[in-house]
């Protein structure tokens, strides 16, 4: 179960933080996230999808502490956490931040606190919700994406290829991988590759179009058919051979 951290006077009006902007607006407010390594804040920039959840609190006295876990996920199915520590140094003050990069320097720094020893802590066992997301299938490569998809429906010559629906998604795609997929040939006579190309779109769903090229058309002239799945594809060039002499 996720424990959303924003308020309603923190968050944001409007349409829901991006990833990026959910990172910025955590490093904006952290007393020490100039000590973040480079290595570790880069790869989020990219980030597919992020989640807040409350870890553990104590309070006692007028004073606070409360640990929340972020985590974002990466294109390459990855997730990366920052722990950030909120906390009150004198009873009823403004609560003060910090982000660390894993759960030991956190509980390092909670350990420094000046909470009453008498009142016990208490922890909420989290699962990040992140891990309800299925890594992706693929090693994408990001650049052009949407491009490639466009091009590839343009220079479908099938009539029954993907429509408007699949071109509109594909337009939001922010990464792509093209394999090619091997099987027995139809015809021996009659070679044709088969390619999928899967694409990664920014909400972290996967569609994969798969492309048969091939020269099994009456003047042996190369031709590129696009369908949504691998058994349409297949079934297409078992039909064509049936009707080549």
């Amino acid at each position: 179960m996720s424990v959303p951290y924003e308020t309603a006077a923190d968050e944001p009006s409007g349409s829901p933080e991006t990833p990026e902007e959910h990172l910025m607006r955590l490093l904006g407010r952290s007393l020490n996230s100039f000590e973040l390594p480079d290595e570790t804040i880069r790869p989020l920039d990219c980030a597919l999808a992020h989640d807040t959840s409350l870890h553990s609190a104590h309070h006692s006295a007028g004073l606070h502490r409360e640990t929340y876990r972020h985590t974002w996920l990466l294109a390459d199915g990855t997730a990366v956490t920052l722990w950030e520590l909120v906390h009150n140094t004198v009873p009823g003050g403004e609560a003060q931040h910090e982000v660390y990069t894993d759960e030991d320097e956190v509980r390092a720094a909670t350990s420094r606190l000046a909470l009453p020893p008498e009142t016990p802590e208490f922890e909420l066992p989290v699962p990040a919700p992140l891990s309800t997301i299925p890594a992706p299938r693929h090693a994408y490569v990001r650049g052009g994406s949407a491009d490639h998809a466009r091009r590839l429906l343009r220079r479908a010559e099938n009539t029954d290829r993907p429509g408007t629906d699949t071109a509109a998604l594909l337009a939001t795609a922010s990464a792509h991988q093209i394999t090619q997929a091997f099987g027995r040939p139809v015809r021996a006579e009659l070679p044709y590759a088969l390619y999928e190309h899967a694409f990664l779109l920014f909400d972290g769903r996967e569609i994969s179009l798969w492309e048969v090229e091939h020269t099994a058309t009456p003047d042996g002239r190369h031709m590129c058919e696009v369908y949504s799945s691998e058994a349409e594809a297949r079934g297409a060039m078992e039909r064509r051979a049936a009707q080549v002499p």
